[in-house]
């Protein structure tokens, strides 16, 4: 007997959502935060964090707490304090929060409240350094929504991976950023054919429809 196929852009459903905030971290959004990258709050990246990225991310958070949906956070930090466990990539490039780095948390309007679950990941891909998988399938999720920075990095892994293991994956396109807004695009058109795309406004009020 066939299954039937689901669309992409299915309703959530109710005790099987998550949504799942990624690398939202102070070292990455204030500006002069990180010193390999200080850039300045009138740069593209930062303007956009602070005018756009972050305000839609603290839509999101609210939407999803008011309306019993699965929070996840994940972060880039070191578990150990000179980062010899973090992946050779990361390692190359350098990208290091050790584990004691306040810097590493996420900005204060993000930061987890009560049991939300934070998830530090070594690598670019949450699914790759995390227990996420595992996390998920504990919780019953079905539906994931993703949403965070960078576009074209952590947020398209985590798209493809979790699409590729079955999720059903949303991505949030205006509560994502890069360092430019054609890295954005092109991210997004890259890995459209892997999620259902949405803003924010018809996003928290799929959220909302769960408590209908």
């Amino acid at each position: 007997m066939s299954q039937s196929i689901p669309k992409r852009d299915e309703a959530f459903r109710p005790g099987q959502t998550a949504l799942l905030l990624i690398d939202l971290q102070r070292a990455w959004l204030e500006p002069g935060a990180d010193p390999d990258h200080p850039g300045s709050p009138d740069d593209y990246f930062y303007r956009e964090a602070a005018q756009r990225v972050i305000p839609n991310n603290e839509r999101l958070l609210q939407a999803a707490r008011a309306n019993g949906v699965e929070v996840i956070h994940t972060i880039i930090r070191s578990l150990t304090r000179d980062g010899r466990d973090r992946g050779l990539d990361h390692k190359m490039t350098p990208i290091h929060l050790g584990p004691d780095d306040p810097l590493a948390l996420p900005v204060p309007s993000l930061m987890p409240v009560g049991d939300e679950i934070l998830l530090p990941k070594t690598s670019s891909g949450v699914f790759n350094s995390t227990n996420i998988h595992y996390l998920l399938r504990n919780l019953g999720i079905r539906n994931l929504i993703v949403s965070g920075i960078m576009t074209d990095q952590c947020v398209d892994m985590a798209v493809r991976d979790g699409a590729d293991l079955g999720y059903m994956i949303t991505c949030v396109n205006d509560a994502c950023g890069a360092k430019t807004q054609q890295r954005h695009e092109t991210a997004l058109k890259a890995f459209g054919g892997y999620c259902w795309t949405a803003d924010t406004t018809t996003v928290a009020a799929r959220f909302a429809a769960l408590r209908s």
